[in-house]
């Protein structure tokens, strides 16, 4: 096995469009995104020999144009230089071809070409948020290469809530929670209206609910200019919109939905205090969903939650989304493979970041 750089957008796209459910930070287009960022990034395929130049339709579907090699997996690859140091990080990744059946080799074949890559690029670590389900047999993978857990509460949500949303509206609306049902159906009866647009305005509106939201709940947000880089390069493909809820002539929730593959991903959302007692964000979400039906998704992605942890800030956020019904996935938590000695003055700035929000 090896490992290459996959330059064709089609070819990636297609590679990644028939793994189970990936998600957008796997796309094309997260990579245009994070270099519009200013992030140097690497679109990794990771390729076998087609031994004896078999032409048997399962060894050639993925066949790189011009080559011996098949591609069996692909990773983003991202290099963030912060203040606690510089490292490479491959978000959800790497995703593999179901079919192949050593795993291991490939998985050894990519952590090997990021620990010299690390190493060419000044790097003091590799982190790696899995997009693997939480088990003994996938940790194995990542302890056995030299990974440790992450000092970070999470990069990328590791406990996601999942609804089907394939069934009919009204299987959907009976799987919701009753009080669930009952706020979207005041909403409407309250006279809040929900429209979907992708122009600078509609982020601006966003934005503005953002940053209060941020405030209340104390999050790291996104900066404007990269929620408006995600805007950009997604709506050029169709797989973005800003929803937002008017009451009285005044925005007073907003959300962000990503529609890649077969998923709708409720990426980020906001919630003004002004008209807290209007439960506008449940029939945003509704809308939201609707949309995903008409764009014939199967899953709604809620996105991150957290379970068991009532005094969690996200406690809150967490029973909304789960009132519409569905079901969780747990997936690794993140790694980190140390490269430097450096590491360590990150691991212990973000420990102590993370002791000190509770997480």
């Amino acid at each position: 096995m090896e490992i290459v750089e996959i330059k064709d957008k089609n070819q990636w796209e297609k590679f990644v469009g028939s793994c189970q459910l990936p998600s957008f930070l796997n796309s094309w287009n997260w990579g245009e995104v994070n270099e519009l960022d200013g992030n140097k990034i690497w679109r990794m395929g990771i390729v076998e020999d087609n031994l004896f130049g078999e032409k048997r339709e399962e060894n050639t579907k993925y066949q790189i144009p011009n080559t011996k090699y098949n591609l069996i997996g692909v990773a983003l690859v991202i290099k963030v230089k912060a203040r606690r140091g510089t490292f490479l990080f491959c978000p959800y990744g790497p995703i593999l071809e179901s079919r192949i059946t050593n795993h291991e080799l490939a998985y050894r074949t990519f952590f090997d070409y990021l620990r010299k890559l690390a190493v060419r690029e000044n790097a003091s670590f590799i982190r790696v948020s899995p997009l693997l389900e939480n088990t003994e047999a996938n940790l194995k993978i990542f302890k056995e290469a030299g990974f440790r857990n992450a000092p970070v509460h999470l990069m990328h949500p590791e406990l996601t809530w999942f609804l089907d949303i394939t069934l009919p509206e009204e299987e959907i609306m009976k799987g919701m929670r009753k009080t669930t049902r009952n706020l979207i159906r005041r909403a409407g009866r309250d006279g809040v209206e929900i429209f979907q647009e992708t122009g600078i305005n509609d982020l601006e509106n966003f934005y503005r609910i953002h940053e209060e939201t941020v405030r209340r709940h104390k999050f790291i947000p996104f900066s404007f200019e990269a929620l408006k880089n995600q805007l950009e390069v997604f709506k050029q493909d169709d797989q973005i919109s800003v929803f937002s809820a008017r009451y009285k002539n005044k925005i007073i929730s907003s959300a962000i939905i990503v529609f890649y593959g077969d998923q709708a991903f409720y990426h980020h959302g906001a919630s003004s205090q002004e008209y807290s007692k209007i439960p506008s964000s449940y029939l945003l979400l509704w809308e939201a969903i609707q949309e995903a039906k008409k764009r014939n998704k199967k899953v709604f992605n809620f996105w991150g939650i957290v379970e068991n942890k009532p005094s969690h800030p996200w406690a809150g956020l967490s029973k909304f989304k789960k009132g519409f019904g569905g079901y969780s996935r747990e997936y690794l938590h993140c790694h980190d493979l140390a490269v430097s000695k450096k590491y360590w003055l990150a691991w212990i700035i973000e420990r102590a970041r993370r002791i000190k929000r509770g997480y």
